[in-house]
């Protein structure tokens, strides 16, 4: 029995991966040291909401045998609209993920300097890092040998070890059982702490990850009676992710009277009050997280562009592999030289702002069609998440593209 539940842990892992990456680590990390276990909630509503959604996209991807892009292409009759809804799909999670490919090449770079101190080298006038070409060229001949269930085992090896390192870091800091209790079960916001509220479940809830979800269960499945396999991996998946999440929030909550910006800070600040081994440990999670999030992001663009253009999602098929190759090279380019793209990282926000709702919308309205789902599409309980969902999205990318350009709003 356990040997059978074990077989069937399958994409949820890279889900999970993909969600916790250095951007969630970083966000985390800021939450707990300036707000401490206040914001806990704010992640079981991202952990419950994205359990819903990856719910709904696992289930589309195992009925219908094809990705969500596949599903919008077909399904949105009127050219014009199939147009802009694709272009807008392409820009933001393709563009969208190059742009943040250096962000999380960068994450694992931080864990491995903690552990191993800087590597950077000089070509002529030009000073690049190792450890960016290291982690480029893992990721690289991972996806380049394209079987899945090696990616598959990668993954949850790597999940284990993140999972574990985040978990033991959380343990040493000794937190109060009843005050993480208090942040969980108690909303707190404020106009102090919004924004940090709506990093939480923005660095969550994300858009490619529905898409990437979709496209990985039919690798993984072929049968509607593998369903519940499905919804396990998911749930498993998803609230491990969620407890990673808030450990790192607590972990970072223990930090009194340090300056603290990023993961990285937190793992040096862990350092004097809890030894060198909770250093080491958090750092060896901040890799874990960098890496992972190296591979799912490439691989996420891969499915959405193979999906919108009409194109094979064969994981050796050669406009596949050109799809995240471009990703990945631009991530280790941008990242081996430091190189901040500031006016792209914007657009790709301003984008999946706008994204997030759509696809959310999207995705709600397809899991309604009987034409495609038959007896099972989305029950009525379902649907009243769904639409709840729904109404967060939509008031987090408003959010978000406001805060681009810099207007206040609350």
């Amino acid at each position: 029995m356990i040997r059978n539940w074990l077989n069937n842990i399958g994409p949820g892992p890279l889900v999970a991966a993909a969600f916790i990456g250095p951007g969630t680590v970083t966000v985390c990390t800021l939450a707990g040291v300036n707000f401490g276990y206040a914001l806990l909630w704010a992640l079981l509503l991202s952990v419950f909401a994205t359990i819903i959604l990856q719910e709904m996209s696992a289930r589309l991807g195992i009925v219908s045998q094809k990705g969500l892009s596949e599903v919008l292409r077909e399904e949105l009759k009127h050219p014009v609209v199939r147009v802009i809804a694709l272009l807008l799909i392409l820009s933001a999670i393709v563009i969208g993920n190059a742009a943040y490919e250096a962000g999380n090449i960068s994450g694992g770079i931080l864990g491995l300097e903690s552990l191993f101190g800087s590597a950077e080298f000089s070509v002529g006038s030009q000073d690049l890092n190792l450890w960016s070409l290291l982690i480029g060229l893992l990721a690289f001949v991972l996806l380049y040998i394209g079987n899945y269930k090696l990616l598959e085992r990668t993954f949850i090896g790597l999940v284990i070890v993140m999972s574990l390192a985040f978990i033991i870091t959380t343990i040493i800091t000794k937190p109060d059982v009843s005050e993480i209790l208090k942040g969980l079960v108690i909303p707190n916001l404020s106009e102090e702490n919004v924004l940090t509220v709506i990093a939480l479940v923005g660095t969550t809830v994300v858009p490619y990850n529905l898409f990437l979800h979709a496209s990985l269960v039919k690798e993984k499945w072929t049968s509607k009676s593998d369903l519940s396999y499905a919804r396990k991996d998911t749930y498993l998946a998803v609230i491990l992710g969620g407890v990673v999440s808030m450990c790192i929030v607590i972990s970072a909550s223990a930090i009194k009277n340090v300056e603290v910006s990023s993961a990285a800070d937190l793992a040096l600040g862990l350092e004097p009050l809890f030894g060198d081994f909770a250093s080491y440990v958090m750092s060896i999670g901040l890799f874990a997280a960098g890496i992972t999030s190296a591979i799912t992001a490439p691989l996420a663009a891969a499915y959405v562009a193979s999906g919108c253009l009409g194109w094979t999602t064969d994981l050796r098929s050669w406009r596949f592999r050109t799809v995240w190759m471009f990703i990945l090279l631009l991530g280790v380019i941008f990242s081996s030289i430091g190189f901040k793209s500031i006016e792209i990282i914007k657009f790709a926000q301003v984008a999946n702002g706008l994204l997030l709702p759509i696809i959310a919308g999207f995705l709600l309205w397809v899991m309604n069609r009987r034409s495609i789902l038959g007896n099972h599409k989305n029950t009525a309980l379902q649907n009243i998440f769904g639409v709840v969902i729904l109404a967060i999205t939509i008031f987090l990318g408003l959010k978000s593209i406001l805060k681009v350009f810099n207007i206040a709003w609350l």
